[in-house]
C-alpha cells in the first residue's frame, strides 16, 4: 500500500524492493484455488472472501476513503490485510482488470510464523511501507508545516530580522528586548511577550526595518503560514497582535511628532 502522488527517489528504491517481498515469504504455499480474473470494479472487497488474502498478479488497485483516492498497490502486493473496523471506511477499486492469486488467511500467518526467517521478511513489508508512506507525506506536506515553533537563543547585537529580507517567519520575545530600525533609525522598542514580524507577512512586502536584539534573549519563531492560520482560528492572538501593532503605531506618530517639532 503506497500513497498516491510523486515519489522520492528513496521510496521509489523502497517500493521496488516490497514489490518482490511477498511472493518470497509466501513460496512454499499452496494457493487455496485458482486465480481470481475480475474485472473493473468500484468495490473490489465486496467481491472477495473475508477469510482469504490475495496476491495481486496483474493490474493496479485504488484505495479511497470517501470520495479521494489515497493509496494504490501494485503487482506483487498482498491485498487484504486492511480489513475491520478502522478500515471500514476505505473502498478499493480497479479501471482495468486484476488478476489475483487466493491463499487462506490463517494459513498463511502460520506460514509466515513457523520459519523466523519468513516472519522476519513479513515484518520487513509492513515496516518498508510505512516508511514509503513516511517519505511521501515528507514530500507532499507543505514546508512551512515541517517543523514546529522553534526557539532560539540570541546575543545582545544580533539580529533578528533584516530590513528587505522576506517574510517567512513572526517572532515572539520569551525572555529579554530588542529595538526595531529603519534605514539605521531607532524607530522604537521590542519588548517581552511582543510579537513582530507580523506586518511584512500580512502585507506580502519585504520587511519594512530590522530588528536587533538590546540584551541576551529568547525568542521563539513561528513558521509563516502556520501563525496565519492561527490568527484566522484564535481571535486572542489577533486581538494581542493588533494591539501590538497599534502600541507601534503610536510610537512612530510621536517620533514624528518630535521631529516635527524640532525642525519647526
Amino acid at each position: 500500500m503506497y500513497l498516491l502522488g510523486e515519489q522520492s527517489t528513496i521510496a521509489d528504491a523502497l517500493i521496488n524492493r516490497l514489490q518482490g517481498l511477498p511472493a518470497q515469504w509466501l513460496e512454499g504455499l499452496e494457493p487455496c484455488g485458482p486465480a481470481l480474473d475480475l474485472e473493473a470494479t468500484e468495490d473490489l472487497m465486496a467481491q472477495l472472501p473475508d477469510d482469504q488474502l490475495f496476491l495481486l498478479q496483474e493490474g493496479v488497485i485504488n484505495g479511497y476513503f470517501g470520495i479521494r483516492a489515497l493509496f494504490y498497490w501494485q503487482e506483487g502486493d498482498l491485498i487484504g490485510l486492511q480489513r475491520g473496523e478502522d478500515w471500514a471506511d476505505c473502498r478499493l477499486c480497479s479501471d482495468g482488470p486484476l488478476r489475483l492469486q487466493p491463499y487462506r488467511r490463517q494459513e498463511v500467518f502460520r506460514h509466515l510464523y513457523v520459519d523466523a526467517r519468513r516472519a522476519d521478511q513479513f515484518l520487513d513489508y509492513l515496516l518498508g511501507q510505512m516508511a514509503v508512506l513516511a517519505h511521501a507525506v515528507a514530500e507532499l506536506k507543505p514546508r512551512e508545516f515541517r517543523s514546529t515553533n522553534g526557539f532560539k537563543r540570541v546575543e545582545a547585537g544580533e539580529v533578528l530580522i533584516h530590513q528587505g529580507d522576506v517574510a517567512d517567519h513572526v517572532f515572539v520575545i520569551i525572555d529579554g528586548q530588542a529595538e526595531a530600525f529603519v534605514d539605521g533609525h531607532k524607530v522604537g522598542d521590542v519588548p517581552k511577550d511582543e510579537i513582530f514580524g507580523a506586518m511584512a507577512l500580512f502585507t506580502g512586502e519585504p520587511r519594512n526595518a530590522t530588528v536587533i536584539a538590546r540584551e541576551p534573549s529568547t525568542v521563539m519563531l513561528i513558521p509563516g503560514e502556520q501563525f496565519l492560520s492561527l490568527t484566522r482560528n484564535n481571535p486572542k492572538i489577533a486581538h494581542s497582535l493588533i494591539e501590538s501593532m497599534a502600541r507601534r503605531i503610536g510610537q512612530l506618530n510621536k517620533q514624528i511628532t518630535q521631529l516635527t517639532a524640532k525642525n519647526a
